[in-house]
């Protein structure tokens, strides 16, 4: 827990909730411990959109395709998601998600290992939602960055590892220190690259926002 149980309940507590498909799938998807964006991620989620208004959404880890739709459900009515996943068992269950949702016509599913997949897409996105592998994040941030529309927001999800991301490299379980020096590394290059301006909020279990600017500089 990032911040105090007691706030988080409270702030929780104040959100009016999804649609009841979404609702169901959270709970599906809680059932199966598959991870989702949890509550305040969510309220985050929908606030940017309603403030971005972003026409097209790029995803990296699609899991059961519950962000996909709660973004799909909350963006602008003409918006195009595009979102990637490489384990087979969920891009079964999000195909299946999305045709609940009759969204199939407005979120494309690509399959396959995100590194390779980003590299052949094409474009720009106004808005790209980084919710894979944590410790993918500093390998797909090249391409990430390329596809991001000058202007557009990238949000990277799940940054602050329940608090562990703070933590000496010898606190952390030794299967765990890869991801969290990698984390850092990532936390440090959104913060200090001269074609960002990026904030970390300690909402859920961290999310950074980075903003790209206008005019790409080198470095």
């Amino acid at each position: 827990m990032i911040i105090d149980e007691r706030m988080a309940v409270f702030i929780d507590s104040l959100d009016k909730g999804n649609s009841s498909l979404l609702n169901t799938i959270e709970k599906e998807a809680l059932e199966a411990q598959v991870p989702i964006i949890r509550r305040p991620t969510q309220s985050l989620l929908k606030f940017l959109l309603a403030l971005i208004r972003p026409a097209r959404i790029l995803e990296v880890g699609t899991a059961v395709g519950f962000s996909a739709l709660l973004m799909s459900e909350y963006g602008v009515e003409n918006c195009r998601i595009t979102t990637i996943e490489k384990q087979k068992d969920r891009i079964l269950a999000a195909r299946e998600n999305f045709r609940r949702a009759g969204r199939e016509g407005r979120i494309t599913l690509l399959e396959g290992d995100a590194g390779e997949v980003l590299k052949e897409l094409e474009g720009s996105y106004d808005m790209i939602f980084m919710d894979a592998a944590k410790g993918q994040y500093i390998r797909f941030f090249p391409e990430v960055l390329r596809l991001l529309s000058p202007g557009g927001l990238l949000v990277s999800d799940n940054v602050l590892q329940d608090g562990d991301v703070v933590q000496s490299r010898f606190a952390v379980t030794r299967r765990n220190r890869t991801i969290h020096a990698r984390m850092r590394e990532y936390l440090y290059l959104i913060k200090h690259h001269p074609a960002l301006e990026s904030a970390v909020l300690p909402v859920g279990d961290g999310v950074a926002l980075s903003t790209k600017r206008g005019c790409e500089e080198k470095g």
